[in-house]
């Protein structure tokens, strides 16, 4: 093929591939991107997002739970006002629920100041008071007379210790990546409307026009027709 035909063909290509570039950035539609802007930062001002909201609510209700079933054992083993002051009052590493009871209240404080108030985005916070709560169970189980006293004996440890274990998986796999996720789409979407925005808006298609591609054969037809033409006017 002769070689101006290749240059030809090579520089058509070429503004086709660069026009077809612009026209994908071009394309973008600002007002959809300023929609996505507007919903993420409407997220980022309500100052928390539903899943640690969820997180919260979960956390309010361990508490509540654990409370709820210790008033129970109270008025199961001989009224309120009894077992408040035995449990409380005469308080016993060995026989007294109380410090379950406490050890919930301490989870929803630390919890709630951490990932509520703070909202604190690491899971130091969760990792301590799980930490905590394993450990003190364990040690509760194994060396007081718990088991002994009804089915409240088994109860109370054994929901306390899910409770706290079923927190530290929803934060770990739900709530931070969850979030983190919602954080890179953010970016991402900025970056784009940072982009878009560079880009001229009274720009049309138009001004980039391609001619369409023509067949070989024609181009050849014509330099054959130029290259006979002075022979005929000989």
């Amino acid at each position: 093929m002769n070689p101006l035909l290749e240059d030809m063909e090579n520089a058509f290509t070429g503004s086709q591939s660069s026009h077809a570039a612009f026209h994908d950035i071009h394309s973008i539609n600002p007002t959809q991107l300023m929609a996505r802007i507007e919903s993420y930062e409407g997220r980022e001002k309500k100052g928390i997002s539903d899943v640690r909201r969820t997180f919260c609510l979960f956390v309010t209700f361990d508490l509540l739970f654990i409370t709820l079933l210790w008033i129970i054992e109270l008025n199961v083993n001989g009224g309120i006002e009894n077992t408040l002051e035995k449990e409380v009052v005469k308080y016993d590493f060995y026989s007294s629920y109380f410090d379950i009871f406490l050890l919930a209240v301490f989870r929803f404080k630390v919890l709630i100041l951490a990932y509520a108030v703070c909202r604190l985005r690491h899971w130091w916070a969760i990792a301590l008071t799980t930490a905590v709560t394993s450990a003190f169970l364990l040690a509760k189980v194994i060396l007081s007379k718990l088991f002994s006293q009804g089915a409240f004996g088994y109860m109370l440890p054994i929901i306390s210790f899910i409770l706290a274990w079923i927190e530290t998986w929803f934060l770990d796999f739900k709530v931070l990546p969850q979030e983190a996720e919602e954080e890179n789409r953010l970016r991402i979407v900025q970056d784009v409307s940072e982009r878009a925005a560079l880009i001229p808006g009274g720009l049309s298609d138009g001004q980039f026009y391609s001619p369409p591609e023509s067949e070989a054969g024609s181009e050849e037809a014509e330099e054959k027709q130029d290259s006979e033409k002075p022979l005929l006017e000989l």
